[in-house]
């Protein structure tokens, strides 16, 4: 194994996730969610099984946000015209998003109800 090229692509990797949360603004928001989702679930003490479901929902999240941005950029490469088909393309990509956050919600719910309302008993 090549040591250096796999060094060289880590630090691509890097460079690309910071571009990510440096262009993209709901990417950030993404990851204060995160952090807070996290907190919450130490502090409810939820299961190890419900936090790797957390983890997964977290980490589906972050990954079709930055999906969306390589999928807008690879779109705007490819012409910067408004054409029918970028809209869809763009479009899509973000409905991708749309549809994981709303999933994760409904998965959060799940996990942290029965916690919080063990709270209030």
């Amino acid at each position: 194994m090549d040591f250096k090229k796999f060094r060289k692509s880590f630090r691509f990797a890097l460079e690309g996730i910071d571009y990510a949360l440096n262009s993209d603004q709901n990417l950030v928001v993404h990851f204060i969610i995160a952090f807070l989702v996290i907190i919450a679930s130490i502090l409810l003490d939820v299961s190890s099984f419900e936090m790797a479901i957390l983890g997964v929902t977290i980490l589906m999240v972050i990954t079709t946000e930055m999906l969306n941005t390589s999928i807008e950029k690879a779109v705007d490469l490819v012409t910067k015209e408004h054409r029918m088909d970028a809209k869809i393309a763009k479009d899509v990509a973000s409905g991708m998003v749309l549809i994981t956050a709303f999933g994760s919600i409904i998965i959060g719910v799940l996990i942290f109800l029965p916690h919080i309302l063990k709270l209030f008993q």
